[in-house]
């Protein structure tokens, strides 16, 4: 749930709304995360913010951007002695 009235900043809050969901496995490595008109649509949020959304999401390293192709999560690589 995004709270618009609260003090965490919106794209702090969907970032974590998807990171979540990639955690739980409903979003797949190498498949695509929500585009950014479908942040705004499903979050309620300004475009500006679903692109800084997506931006703290590559910086958490759980996306990739592909430029012409779109933003995908990124392959679980194999932990040390596993």
């Amino acid at each position: 749930m995004i709270d618009h009235e609260g003090p965490t900043p919106l794209y702090v809050q969907v970032a974590d709304a998807i990171a979540a969901r990639i955690e739980a496995g409903e979003l797949l490595p190498d498949r695509p995360v929500p585009s950014e008109n479908q942040l705004v649509q499903e979050y309620g949020i300004a475009r500006g913010t679903a692109r800084k959304t997506i931006q703290l999401l590559r910086e958490r390293g759980l996306v990739v951007t592909i430029v012409g192709r779109g933003t995908y999560v990124v392959s679980k690589r194999p932990q040390a002695g596993r």
